[in-house]
């Protein structure tokens, strides 16, 4: 994934921080999400996609990591 190696990791951290944090009025909703699932609330099709909304940039965060872990490469050869 040639676009993925081309994101600077500052920009996906701060995104991943970023959208896990929001909104950060009334509460975050990935909070708001696992107090759902551990209520077993979390079952329509919106609030699941809004939770991966919310873990994309994280996903790619780990996805870069550990394509960075199996190349043996340095995060700067990676960008």
């Amino acid at each position: 994934m040639k676009w993925l190696e081309e994101i600077p990791f500052v920009i996906l951290i701060a995104a991943a921080v970023l959208m896990a944090a929001l909104p950060i009025e009334p509460e975050p909703h990935l909070l708001e999400k696992m107090q759902m699932f551990k209520a077993g609330r979390l079952t329509d099709v919106v609030d699941i996609l809004d939770v991966l909304w919310h873990l994309f940039p994280t996903l790619l965060l780990l996805y870069k990591i550990v394509l960075l872990k199996r190349t043996g490469a340095r995060p700067s050869e990676l960008k």
